[in-house]
């Protein structure tokens, strides 16, 4: 299996992993943030589902356009003024699921060549699409283990608040 075969099948399993990941999470423990500042699990899977949307638009560009302008986005902006700690956590994952679907469709049918055409980032610079598959397969896979980690620690919480002498 080439390179880029084995980065679009792990591009391709990034829903199945937040999926997974975030099976059985619910009530307190999804706004449960290890430290301040830090977010929880409502929080990251909406940044997912978000940033995939982003990604359905910057791999059109890329792939239609020639060297299209990228625009970052401000993610605290995004997480305070799209209400992120309201949504319920079924909604992102289904539209995290089903962009991210339909962007390894479109990526997995395009000829190998493609990956090479250049967009470039107002932050980062000229990127292929190849560096964009890439970043937001790491970029999920990086989350889950977030996820992972926040989970155990709400775990450690409860343990701690159980295990306390009552006042």
């Amino acid at each position: 299996m080439s390179e880029l075969n084995e980065l679009l099948e792990r591009f391709r399993r990034g829903a199945e992993l937040l999926a997974v990941v975030t099976t059985g999470a619910a009530g307190p423990e999804l706004d449960f943030a290890p430290a301040e500042g830090k977010w929880g699990v409502r929080m990251i899977v909406c940044h997912l589902a978000d940033t995939e949307a982003i990604n359905v638009m910057r791999f059109r560009q890329m792939i239609a356009e020639d060297n299209p302008t990228l625009v970052p986005f401000d993610q605290n902006k995004w997480a305070a003024n799209l209400d992120y700690k309201k949504r319920k956590i079924s909604q992102p994952i289904e539209t995290f699921r089903r962009l991210r679907g339909e962007n390894y469709e479109l990526l997995k049918e395009q000829p190998e060549k493609i990956f090479t055409r250049t967009g470039n980032h107002l932050k980062r610079g000229p990127m292929t699409i190849l560096d964009m598959l890439r970043l937001h397969t790491e970029h999920v896979e990086r989350h889950v283990q977030q996820i992972q980690t926040v989970r155990a620690a709400y775990k450690e919480h409860r343990a701690k608040l159980a295990a306390a002498p009552p006042s």
